[in-house]
């Protein structure tokens, strides 16, 4: 099995791949691999391709990091003292912030179904057949 990849780019920031989310995210230390990235390049290049909006990406990256350290406990060991809840806390906080404004935001129209026939028009209440128009039920037009 071919190990998973942690790459970052600066200079791709502005592409909207992977490397946009990991500094969106904060997940910009990849020195470390696995120890200290939260998502591999492709967990964030899947999440991007099978998701049409940003915001819902980046919030199923944030969903899927806190499964990643969801079980991640505060350890004391003598003087040692890791505080890796911390860690998880941070990342929710940022998904709950994420998560609100992404259901506040109102949905989008397509522009084809703003700018097609209208329902109602002129006119529609006429019955021609009943001999009458806008103007009345038995109105006859004048002739010139």
């Amino acid at each position: 099995m071919q190990r998973p990849a942690y790459t970052y780019d600066p200079e791709k920031i502005t592409e909207g791949g992977k490397d946009q989310m990991r500094f969106e995210l904060g997940d910009t230390m990849v020195e470390g691999g696995f120890d200290t990235c939260a998502l591999c390049d492709a967990e964030y290049s899947a999440i991007i391709a099978g998701t049409r909006r940003w915001k819902a990406a980046k919030l199923k990256c944030l969903e899927s990091i806190l499964f990643r350290f969801g079980y991640e406990v505060d350890t004391d060991v003598g003087e040692l003292s890791l505080s890796l809840r911390q860690r998880f806390e941070g990342w929710k906080k940022l998904r709950d912030e994420l998560k609100a404004e992404v259901e506040i935001s109102a949905p989008m129209a397509a522009p084809q179904a703003i700018c097609g026939p209208h329902y109602f028009h002129a006119g529609m209440m006429e019955n021609r057949r009943a001999g009458g128009t806008e103007e009345g039920p038995r109105h006859v037009p004048k002739t010139r």
